[in-house]
């Protein structure tokens, strides 16, 4: 199926199986139907069945999955087989945060560059990797044929260092600082906005709150 025909939201529900899988391998789950890994992750069993449905047949009528192999078939899917290089700009808390977690926790993720602009950092180290210039940074992806850019910069800086990434042929930006980037047609880019999630939080908290009260019923 072209990648163009499947939705972000299949893609986000089939990360979310993978990880329900890992969880069974490391129980020691051999099979399981989309029934009980519906009722065991709080999923729908129809939802499961309709979205691998997309890729092929994966279990048995009446037998199940089998869950090493429709995980890694899930991997094979979602192109996780095998590692992807990826650099990440701007080590404060968040890039630092980022950084860590990738290079310790996912073998389909390798850190293979690190870059700040403030000196006190340049030349430091952090998980084995020297963090290096981002005036560097073209060379870094040439040599290492790097794909994934992670942007961890303020919002003032990050479409300069967006249009470096992209000029240094980065093919996706995962991008933390918030605000809108104008973004290359040829490279996919998502943004990752927690103010707006926490926003989103609120208004519901305030929505509820309201609803309460107008209920008669006790509010926060």
């Amino acid at each position: 199926m072209p990648a163009t025909a499947v939705s972000c939201l299949t893609l986000n529900r089939l990360s979310l199986y993978l990880r329900c899988l890992r969880q069974l391998q490391r129980r020691g789950v051999h099979r399981i139907s989309s029934q009980e890994m519906a009722r065991r992750f709080d999923l729908s069993a129809s939802q499961i069945r309709k979205d691998l449905a997309q890729f092929g047949e994966f279990g048995i009528r009446g037998v199940g999955y089998d869950v090493d192999q429709l995980l890694a078939r899930l991997r094979g899917l979602l192109g996780l087989d095998r590692p992807h290089n990826l650099v990440v700009v701007g080590l404060g808390h968040l890039g630092s945060a980022v950084a860590r977690h990738f290079a310790s926790n996912h073998r389909a993720f390798r850190v293979v560059g690190l870059f700040d602009n403030d000196p006190a950092k340049i030349g430091q180290e952090l998980e084995g990797l020297a963090i290096r210039a981002i005036g560097e940074v073209a060379a870094v992806v040439a040599e290492t044929a790097a794909e994934i850019g992670v942007l961890a910069v303020p919002a003032d800086v990050a479409q300069e260092v967006y249009d470096r990434l992209v000029e240094a042929g980065i093919e996706s930006v995962l991008n933390f600082a918030p605000v809108q980037l104008r973004q290359s047609p040829r490279v996919r880019c998502r943004t990752v906005d927690l103010r707006i999630y926490l926003e989103e939080l609120v208004y519901f908290l305030e929505s509820d709150g309201a609803t309460s009260r107008a209920l008669g019923k006790p509010g926060r």
